[in-house]
């Protein structure tokens, strides 16, 4: 025996052929099923109804919680930033209202001013004078740029007509990425003249790497072309063009998510550094970022996978011992039944005693009437003339013997308590004895017979036993329904080659609408307060399902009932 057989529940393949109309109510795989399906449902349901939340929930809070940082992280930077370069354009405003343009251009003023900004502020590479012709008449620095033309410049034209500038990072005459802070200042009574500074970009970069958090983190700086300001990890070196999309403007800082061609997700926070070129972008992988949501959805999959298997054995377990008790009291009901089912048969018995005490009495009268006859002969002294007489009366004595016994043995085989057999019986036969039964009753309350079965049924194998019970209840039900003079029918035919179709019919009283469907029900009865048990037809049905066949009913109050019975030819095969 298998593993898998061990485990296998008594009930598994057990089928109840006595259980009348209403099998499904025992079917006990199907109401195992049922059992294991609702229980485990209402189990099931409000655990991965609370994973489910929980799942969405803590997804949420920690794509919530990256968008957060993000916006956090580029609101912290770009405020650094502006105040960066806030700080040394303001600084380059306060030179030149500070100091007039007399003392900014003479000898060693410039040095000093560049040397005091390098120490106080820091990033500052060189400062220049530039006149109102866009020539740069004093320089201080490591470039040696005095004299050098700006005057075509972009950034002179805007200085010029705007009063500052911050320009994005360039090359320039020095071939070395910076920036230039330029600022105008006009006297009242003197010529415009322009303070350039140089700010390293490097300077920027330097600013950012202490910000940037986590190994998958890219903090960067663009101008709105796309060309890097500073170095990215992954999109290039500085003044090469990124390879993502420029952002579009806006005035507060964003943070959104987009994919990849590879198919890799990114959360781009971006803002735009006000009166700059600059926009600073952070690049963070969605993956990165989702690391310890991974973690937690593995546990919480991993919680609810344990959950839901100490659900099912649990469920499994509870089902089976309760689907196991139900039926081990199915099987209780079943022996009562069938104690019920052969009391109902003593009864039936019982109701047949006075009819077979008819039958065997006038057997009975006439052994008794033939053997005193006898004995008269025998007295007589001629005793071969009285041979052929004696002979006679011993022929009619053994003819009722024979009667008596063949009634008896009626009687003792309808009463005999056996199990299942499968014989071969002739169908007419069978309906004769059970209407033999009965006779005297028939004729006693004028009951017409009337036996109509088909001359090409031929004998078959069936449960002769169960068979008699079948029509014998059939016949009580409809002596109980039938006034005195009213007839009873048994039609037979065959109806395929291997089924055979009995008609049980009487003109009774009927079944009203309401009750036809509950006439199989076990102690539903009609007859009641006449002493109906409502065992008859429960019985009916469970014994005729036993031999593979079936029934229906078909009534009309007043009109008469008619019982049809499907009976297989073959015990192999049954009738659906």
């Amino acid at each position: 025996m298998s593993f898998l057989q061990r485990l296998k529940p008594d009930f598994w393949d057990y089928h109840d052929v006595a259980s009348g109309p209403y099998k499904h109510l025992f079917n006990f795989r199907r109401i195992w099923y049922l059992s294991v399906l609702l229980t485990a449902g209402v189990a099931f349901v409000p655990v991965c109804f609370l994973a489910a939340i929980d799942y969405q929930v803590t997804q949420k809070a920690i794509e919530s919680e990256n968008v957060l940082r993000t916006s956090r992280l580029v609101s912290n930077t770009r405020r650094s930033l502006s105040f960066l370069l806030l700080e040394r354009r303001y600084a380059l405003h306060f030179l030149v209202k500070d100091n007039p343009l007399q003392s900014l251009t003479s000898p060693g003023r410039l040095d000093e001013v560049l040397k005091n900004l390098q120490e106080s502020f820091g990033g500052f590479t060189d400062l220049g004078i530039v006149n109102a012709l866009g020539r740069q008449i004093r320089y201080s620095g490591p470039y040696g740029l005095t004299n050098v033309d700006y005057s075509r410049q972009k950034w002179f034209a805007e200085v010029a007509d705007q009063g500052s500038y911050t320009s994005d990072v360039f090359l320039g005459y020095r071939q070395s990425p910076h920036i230039v802070i330029a600022v105008k200042h006009q006297p009242l009574n003197g010529p415009m003249h322009v303070l350039r500074a140089t700010l390293e970009a490097e300077r920027f970069h330097r600013e950012l790497m202490p910000l940037e958090q986590g190994v998958g983190v890219d903090l960067f700086i663009v101008n709105s072309a796309g060309v890097l300001q500073t170095p990215s990890r992954r999109y290039g070196r500085i003044l090469e063009k990124m390879s993502l999309p420029v952002p579009k403007y806006a005035s507060t800082t964003q943070v959104f998510e987009t994919q990849r061609p590879d198919g890799e997700k990114l959360l781009i926070g971006y803002a735009y550094i006000a009166e700059t070129p600059f926009i600073l972008m952070v690049v963070k992988k969605k993956d990165d970022l989702m690391r310890p949501w991974y973690k937690a959805r593995r546990q919480l999959i991993t919680y609810l996978l344990i959950s839901i298997t100490s659900i099912l054995i649990v469920v499994l377990a509870v089902s089976t011992y309760l689907v196991s008790k139900i039926h081990t009291a199915d099987q209780t009901r079943v022996a009562a039944l069938h104690q019920v089912e052969y009391a109902n048969k003593m009864a039936s018995i019982g109701r047949l005693a006075a009819g077979v005490a008819h039958e065997i009495n006038n057997p009975l009268a006439i052994i008794n009437e033939k053997a005193g006859l006898i004995k008269d002969l025998l007295q007589q002294q001629d005793i071969i003339a009285t041979r052929s007489k004696l002979l006679a009366q011993t022929d009619s004595i053994l003819a009722s013997v024979k009667r008596c016994a063949t009634i008896i043995r009626r009687l003792l085989s309808f009463a005999r308590k056996t199990d299942s057999t499968f014989e071969t019986v002739e169908l007419k036969n069978i309906i004769e004895n059970v209407i033999g039964f009965l006779g005297k009753e028939a004729e006693y309350r004028g009951i017409a017979t009337i036996l109509d079965i088909a001359p090409d049924i031929p004998p078959f194998k069936s449960d002769r036993g169960k068979l008699e019970q079948i029509f014998l209840n059939l016949v009580n039900n409809a002596f109980a329904a039938l006034k005195d003079g009213g007839y009873l029918t048994f039609e037979g035919r065959k109806i395929s080659e291997n089924i055979v179709e009995v008609a049980v019919i009487d003109d009774g009283c009927g079944i009203p609408p309401e009750d036809i469907k509950r006439v199989f029900e076990p102690f539903f009865s009609t007859r009641t307060k006449q002493g109906g048990t409502g065992l008859g037809l429960s019985i009916t049905y469970g014994l005729i399902q036993e031999i593979g066949g079936n029934i229906g009913v078909e009534s009309r109050p007043g009109k008469g009932t008619r019982f049809t019975l499907t009976l297989p030819l073959n015990p192999d095969i049954k009738v659906k």
